[in-house]
């Protein structure tokens, strides 16, 4: 009976593997493939009866390495932001909001993501035009016309407003998670509010925030139609490039090279940063630990 429940769970997991198999690790394997050939010619696209690394110089060299670090600046601020408007919020209506309200304010929070993600990116170069409803309002109270549309900033602001549902969610879960008994057992014993939100609901929070994180800042790195629509050539990001390899240059070699390049940084920058907190956390633990025991003492 046991043999066949397991065999029953393996079955359920299976078109779970297949999806996987089919729709992630096949493409990736096939652009990496792909980022050891070159282009065969002016009509050719991609070739790879002749396998080298050379395709990884060129992605190296030029702007890639100069738009790369942008990406990353747009990256971690866009992340640091949604993580600073997602973590109040969330705080606030995973424990002060009754919980018969908390479902409709959810579905609010939801909304954006039931409107495609050009369109919403679109409503922003309106709304931030010279002629859009924000610099017409701007100019009707003595102020010059607004001048953000194609910078940075647009693409930093783009960013942020489609990202930050996905940051808001796992930290609402996480703090919807954490006991209210244990708050007021830190609140019982002489802690205040940020003491205990700092000690107690963070630290429990955790897995939520690093969740958000990472679900933000991996798929922020390679976007591109935020900052083609926003950004223009001030607000260039590495998919930019790694799109106009495949649909205007054609070279699907280099551009497989590019998207092999921008994997490899950003799962680097991903595990650095995962480090460092890792270390910080394990310094902040044995600190604790001391205070613990000179009290005892």
């Amino acid at each position: 009976m046991l043999r066949r429940l397991r065999a029953l769970h393996g079955a359920l997991a299976l078109p779970a593997w297949v999806f996987l198999l089919g729709f992630f690790v096949a493409p990736v394997a096939l652009v990496v493939w792909y980022s050891f050939g070159y282009k065969p010619g002016l009509f050719g696209t991609h070739a790879n009866d002749v396998l080298s690394l050379d395709r990884y110089g060129e992605a190296l060299g030029g702007s890639f390495l100069r738009t790369f670090w942008n990406t990353l600046r747009i990256g971690v601020v866009g992340t640091l932001i949604c993580l600073v408007v997602a973590l109040p919020f969330a705080y606030w209506l995973a424990v002060k909001v009754p919980a018969r309200w908390r479902g409709l304010l959810l579905a609010l929070v939801l909304v954006p993501f039931w409107t495609n993600f050009l369109v919403r990116t679109l409503g922003w170069q309106i709304a931030l035009s010279p002629e859009g409803p924000f610099s017409t309002a701007l100019q009707a109270i003595g102020g010059g016309p607004l001048d953000v549309l194609y910078t940075r900033g647009a693409v930093q602001l783009g960013v942020v407003y489609n990202y930050l549902p996905l940051m808001l969610l796992p930290v609402y879960v996480a703090l919807e998670r954490t006991s209210q008994a244990l708050r007021e057992a830190s609140r019982d014993l002489g802690a205040g509010r940020w003491r205990t939100f700092a000690d107690v609901t963070l630290p429990l929070a955790f897995p939520g925030i690093a969740s958000g994180c990472l679900l933000v800042f991996v798929p922020l790195m390679g976007d591109y139609v935020t900052a083609t629509v926003l950004g223009g050539a001030k607000g260039n990001m590495v998919g930019q490039l790694v799109a106009s390899q495949f649909q205007t240059a054609q070279n699907w070699a280099l551009g497989s090279a590019m998207a092999v390049v921008l994997v490899l940084f950003t799962g680097g920058t991903v595990l650095l940063t995962a480090a460092v907190l890792l270390v910080v956390r394990r310094v902040v633990r044995a600190s604790r630990r001391v205070d613990l025991e000179g009290v005892t003492a």
